[in-house]
């Protein structure tokens, strides 16, 4: 019999700067529990991006076992929980000795650059010389480009001590993004990943949702490395091994931006969503048809059921987004306090003219140019402190305007709003200035965490608990432009002048 409430799913949530573990009711969005601990960044050198992944393993340990015990404080039993769903940051690469399961090295997190080198070497050998980034696109829907794990698993094959050595030993060593580390430890040697994760490796072909002989043999990915088996994203993959929820099974494993799009319901064709942290994920869903973008998106698996044909979607990301005002903070100490924006800002009537470009280690999509740098345009000496930090906002609303204009052409369908989610969504002027710019209705769900719920629901749905065809009256918050097209546009220019400013700045 259920326990006090009810059937309950599990979500691991493990993201760029902490994992979390959070419990829902079935069939709901309500959290009952949930635990949330940081995780250590690692930064070697400049550029350089890593996170040791035993602590990452650690952490979501004991994400779980917090969580449940505050369930059981609240009158709960583990045992009510019936199924556990994975999200986690995408592109992040882990490699491990097979027989000791001991990683040959840190995971390489995803917006870490040290690869640029790598990626000018597998230019190189495109056909007529023509260092085409897009050549493997046709096959994987992604540019050659620093941000994915494939040009990750490069470099560690030919830079990492520990994982020659046992290439050259002629010995097996399993290759995984997050929820690939994740589910072999928690299931003791289940090796799987999904399609989601799969596509962001540039290994995997998009049509048969296969590893590929071409994309393998281009970044000469030896036999010996052992890469995950690709799953759906709504199935059951294995079972807890020990702890308080021991022989519960693992139904779920979708890459964190696509949870947030199933968790934001965009299951159909032309819905999408932009989620805000770090950096900043548009997810636009095209069905079962899959677009291959001629203006710079991405081509990516949106989802996929047991059985079922896989679900596609453009991306646009924005590798810098809420990082740029940890770095006023941090690294320029424009602002003293992340509590000090909201009183920068209404310091200052508008931009000031000032438009900032946070190119700190190139722009992401639709422009993908590793050698463009971060400029601010238009200072003048009227400039304020607070003219920065609006400018730094802003930014964020103008890259996802120049996605949204691209996946306006791309598909024919312009969007008629925009839902949104993420930790900067709490900043009301951020959401406002965004419907501004962009000339569509935001909408904020109440329900904040889209991501682990996307998770929790398709893990639910895998063991017959979670209908996620019912329609369902989500709380919104809605933001309506404010501004003329005209304003909108003269705003725009502005910034495209400063983006033409930042592009081919670090060339040799």
């Amino acid at each position: 019999m259920p326990g006090k409430f009810g059937d309950l799913v599990g979500a691991i949530d493990e993201g760029t700067s902490s994992a979390r573990f959070l419990i829902f009711r079935a069939e709901s969005s309500e959290i009952i529990a949930s635990h949330q601990k940081s995780v250590t960044n690692i930064f070697p050198k400049e550029g350089w991006y890593e996170q040791d992944p035993q602590e990452i393993l650690d952490v979501v340990n004991e994400c779980i076992t917090k969580a449940i015990e505050k369930l059981i404080e609240l009158g709960g039993e583990a045992k009510d929980l019936i199924a556990i769903g994975i999200t986690n940051q995408r592109e992040s690469t882990i490699v491990w000795d097979s027989e000791t399961g001991e990683p040959l090295y840190n995971a390489i997190i995803w917006s870490d650059i040290r690869t640029i080198p790598t990626v000018e070497e597998l230019l190189q050998k495109v056909p007529n010389n023509t260092k085409n980034k897009n050549y493997l696109k046709p096959l994987c829907g992604l540019p050659v480009s620093t941000y994915f794990s494939a040009v990750k698993l490069k470099w560690l094959l030919d830079n990492a001590p520990r994982v020659k050595a046992v290439v050259k030993a002629d010995k097996k060593l399993f290759f995984g993004t997050v929820d690939t580390w994740l589910i072999w430890n928690l299931t003791k040697g289940v090796h799987i990943t999904d399609v989601t994760n799969a596509s962001r490796t540039m290994l995997m072909n998009l049509e048969t949702l296969e590893w590929d002989p071409i994309l393998k043999d281009f970044f000469e990915v030896p036999d010996n490395v052992i890469l995950p088996t690709i799953k759906s994203s709504s199935e059951v993959y294995g079972y807890m091994n020990e702890g308080v929820l021991k022989d519960v099974p693992i139904s779920c494993c979708l890459g964190d931006q696509q949870a947030a799009l199933v968790g934001q319901r965009c299951l159909e064709m032309s819905e999408a969503k932009c989620t805000y942290g770090t950096g900043c994920f548009l997810l636009y869903c095209t069905g079962n048809v899959k677009v291959d973008s001629t203006y710079g998106l991405l081509t990516t698996v949106a989802y996929q059921l047991e059985n079922q044909a896989p679900v596609y979607a453009l991306e646009g990301s924005v590798a810098v987004a809420g990082s740029c005002l940890s770095w006023l903070k941090d690294n320029m100490e424009i602002i003293h306090s992340l509590e000090e924006i909201d009183t920068l800002v209404k310091s200052v009537k508008d931009n000031g003219d000032v438009y900032f470009v946070p190119a700190f280690s190139g722009l992401f999509a639709p422009h993908w140019d590793s050698e463009a740098r971060g400029i601010i345009c238009g200072i003048t000496e009227e400039t304020e402190r607070g003219h920065f930090v609006v400018a730094a906002l802003e930014s964020v609303c103008f890259q996802v305007r120049d996605i949204l204009d691209a996946m306006n052409l791309e598909c024919g369908t312009p969007l008629t709003k925009l839902k949104v989610d993420g930790g900067m969504t709490n900043n009301s002027m951020l959401m406002q200035w965004q419907a501004d710019l962009i000339g569509l209705e935001v909408s904020k769900p109440s329900m904040i965490e889209t991501t682990a719920l996307g998770a929790a629901m398709f893990a639910g749905h895998a063991v017959g608990k979670w209908d996620i065809n019912a329609k369902t009256d989500v709380k919104a918050r809605k933001f309506k432009p404010q501004i003329s097209e005209d304003e909108r546009d003269v705003r725009f220019k502005k910034w495209k002048m400063a983006i033409e400013r930042s592009l081919g700045w670090d060339q040799n």
